[in-house]
């Protein structure tokens, strides 16, 4: 190939624009970082819950749950006795109500919404860091005596939903303590 001709399609005039843009979501990544944009549950806890004791109503529930693998997901040790821990994050409700919307001329429901509600409070030894805090959810959802089982199924992928949500929302409040 003389000097005079272009590179082939697959030369290095092709490889240099893609080397820019495999660099473009670094240097996007780069800037975004460094004004102090975190993706959504990757904010840093305060130092005072490193170790926390939690204090749930309902041990088993899905928010219990979340809100666990979130803590510990966000580096936090959780210990078994407030004797032992830095602070203690205290749910005092955890609730889940159906209630009807609408029903038929038959009288049978078709339509119910679900409210979940959580109330959560944070305190170290010596004060309390965080007011319980009330937050709640509320989804709408469709039913049919025809399939009752998938509705059922619906209803129970909703409240999970609802409550991976609410964890999100009580992590960023929690992470915004100093």
């Amino acid at each position: 190939m003389s000097s005079s001709e272009a590179p082939p399609l697959g030369g290095r005039a092709r490889t240099a624009g893609w080397s820019r843009w495999r660099a473009a979501p670094i240097i996007a990544l780069a800037a975004l970082s460094g004004c102090g944009f975190h993706l959504a549950g990757t904010a840093p806890l305060p130092a005072v819950l490193a170790r926390p004791h939690l204090s749930f109503v309902d041990p088993y529930s899905d928010f219990a749950r979340y809100f666990r693998q979130q803590l510990q997901a966000a580096g936090a040790v959780p210990q078994s006795s407030a004797v032992s821990a830095t602070a203690t994050v205290e749910v005092s409700r955890d609730a889940v109500e159906q209630r009807v919307l609408s029903v038929s001329a038959r009288n049978i429901p078709t339509e119910y919404l679900l409210v979940y509600t959580v109330t959560y409070s944070v305190r170290d030894a010596r004060r309390q860091l965080l007011a319980p805090q009330t937050i709640s959810l509320t989804q709408d959802y469709s039913f049919s005596e025809t399939a009752v089982l998938a509705k059922e199924h619906e209803a129970d992928m909703l409240r999970r939903q609802m409550a991976r949500d609410l964890v999100v929302i009580a992590m960023r409040r929690i992470a915004s303590l100093k």
